[in-house]
């Protein structure tokens, strides 16, 4: 399994563990108490769910749109992915990139999710004092007959409780990955032409017409 891979499924694991935390786990969690907390019960949940196993994407984004974005800051990891052009772009422009961006991420790990029926978890101790705000949760996939896959989950505490900001597997940030790819299109056809080409590619990602939400 490649890096990438490894990434958008650990993503898609993530975003429907953050969206179920706020029901299984108590307020006052810590962020690796709440990560640690959900995720079997989340894999169960997948392992279970015959419309899921058998391809309803729609079902997945429906439910990652319910009870996950609340989890993710949004604004920050967009911000993060456009480096210095972020500060170029005018406030439309910002409100139609993270718009755009968060429905890329859904769509495209939303279908990775079905990858969770069978994996195993080392949740590491978190290091970080109570009054921090900004932590590192890691997390080791286990993975029979290779090594263990380091999983570093960056979160922020805000006024609305902690948020997801970045995602790093074996060391490659996701972030920085889709950085790369979004200052290449900013240079070549301007922010507009990113926006446009985010666009595009949520059309392609679209499930399929038809596919029941429920």
């Amino acid at each position: 399994m490649t890096t990438m891979q490894i990434l958008t499924r650990t993503l898609a694991l993530l975003l429907l563990v953050t969206g179920l935390a706020r029901a299984q786990a108590p307020q006052d969690a810590t962020p690796d108490a709440l990560v640690k907390a959900v995720t079997l019960e989340v894999v169960d949940l997948i392992a279970k769910d015959k419309e899921i196993q058998s391809g309803n994407r729609a079902k997945l984004i429906a439910l990652i749109d319910e009870k996950v974005l609340p989890h993710f800051n949004f604004t920050s990891m967009t911000a993060l992915a456009m480096g210095q052009n972020w500060n170029k772009a005018t406030p439309e422009q910002k409100k139609a990139l993270v718009q755009e961006f968060r429905t890329l991420l859904v769509r495209t790990y939303a279908s990775a999710l079905a990858a969770y029926s069978d994996q195993k978890f080392d949740f590491r101790p978190l290091r970080a004092k109570p009054t921090d705000t900004d932590v590192t949760v890691n997390v080791r996939v286990l993975q029979q007959g290779a090594q263990p896959v380091p999983i570093d989950y960056n979160m922020e505490k805000t006024s609305a409780g902690w948020k997801v900001y970045d995602v790093l597997v074996g060391g490659v940030s996701l972030v920085a990955n889709y950085r790369t790819e979004f200052t290449n299109a900013v240079r070549e056809s301007g922010i507009d032409g990113l926006i446009k080409n985010l666009q595009n590619k949520n059309r392609r990602l679209a499930p399929p017409a038809g596919q029941d939400k429920k």
